[in-house]
């Protein structure tokens, strides 16, 4: 239930940052693709993070990590292409990786999902993505 409430809760955030002025606007006062893609991608982390009890700075940060962050920045990044339909360039752009990284993750994370132990966490995961995102234009 905690994580269904963190999922509204991002949400209720990514709105508010929707109707703010911290991302510059297209010329029609909309957000463009870009900045949806970066505002998606931002709520993803947000959710790994509390989902799997990791700072977000962690799975922000640029670079290398350790082995448990990572893992859970590859399923942020499998979620983000699966759930929300991103492409690995976008997902890329939005997690400052590049496509082939994010390339790497999705198959590792498919041959992660081969045991059925981390095939229901990524289930859940994907479950709180879709939830969080239900009713709002991608």
């Amino acid at each position: 239930m905690k994580r269904v409430a963190a999922a509204g809760m991002c949400r209720d955030e990514a709105d508010e940052e929707l109707d703010s002025d911290v991302l510059p606007a297209s010329a029609d006062g909309r957000q463009t693709s870009d900045e949806r893609v970066l505002a998606n991608c931002e709520c993803v982390i947000d959710l790994a993070a509390a989902f799997f009890n990791v700072p977000s700075k962690e799975l922000r940060r640029p670079g290398r990590c350790a082995d448990d962050v990572s893992r859970v920045r590859q399923i942020a990044m499998y979620v983000a292409h699966v759930v929300l339909g991103l492409s690995m360039g976008e997902v890329g752009r939005g997690f400052g990786r590049d496509r082939t990284t994010v390339m790497h993750a999705c198959h590792t994370i498919e041959d992660l999902r081969d045991d059925e132990d981390a095939d229901a966490i990524v289930v859940r995961m994907e479950r709180v993505v879709a939830a969080a995102f239900r009713g709002h234009r991608l």
